[in-house]
């Protein structure tokens, strides 16, 4: 049995922290897992950065009802869930991706959670697991006689993308590409189905 496993943010829909940066003209939120290997040290950057412009969760809420997924995404999951089961592995927060995801139909979601406090500032937040959740997500998946393929675009979606039966990079950086060149690297959900479906 196959499951097609994709990263969310920069695949199916675009990157929250940028649109947030755009919203609110504060550059220094467009820094992504794609310029960040290091999650925890990433969050703190962002966690710091919400108190010193005193923007909590309903601000970034508010910029995300704004949000659409990617052009084609939703036709894309679709097609996809059409032939096999499909799995949502993203380092973002449950309240960050849910009105995205209702957008999508509601697809297989594995995520983190927030910690807010009564005001609403962000005060930290809870990976559902140690480590890299999404190579612990697909490692699980496997547990249970799955054979995965990996879709991703930065540094933690590289671990998944290894440790599964095909993996593939989507929309990437020329960093990762170059430096992962035996990994194909696709532009275009076309491509991507070209390419899957006869996996399946």
């Amino acid at each position: 049995m196959k499951i097609v496993c994709l990263d969310m943010e920069g695949i199916v829909t675009p990157e929250i922290w940028i649109e947030f940066a755009n919203v609110t003209g504060i550059p220094e939120f467009t820094r992504t897992t794609r310029d960040e290997p290091d999650y925890d040290k990433l969050m703190k950057y962002r966690l710091d950065l919400l108190d010193q412009h005193n923007l909590g969760l309903k601000e970034i809420q508010d910029t995300i009802e704004k949000i659409d997924p990617l052009p084609g995404a939703r036709e894309f999951l679709d097609t996809l869930r059409a032939q096999t089961q499909v799995a949502i592995l993203s380092d973002t927060f449950t309240q960050f991706a849910m009105p995205l995801m209702k957008k999508l139909g509601y697809p297989l979601l594995f995520c983190n959670e927030l910690v807010v406090d009564p005001s609403g500032r962000i005060t930290g937040y809870n990976m559902r697991v140690p480590g890299s959740t999404k190579l612990s997500a697909v490692k699980a998946l496997q547990s249970t006689g799955f054979d995965t393929i990996a879709i991703g675009d930065s540094f933690n979606d590289l671990e998944m993308i290894r440790a599964s039966k095909a993996g593939i990079l989507f929309r990437s950086t020329k960093e990762i590409i170059d430096d992962n060149p035996d990994l194909p690297a696709m532009e275009t959900y076309e491509e991507l189905l070209e390419t899957i479906l006869p996996l399946l």
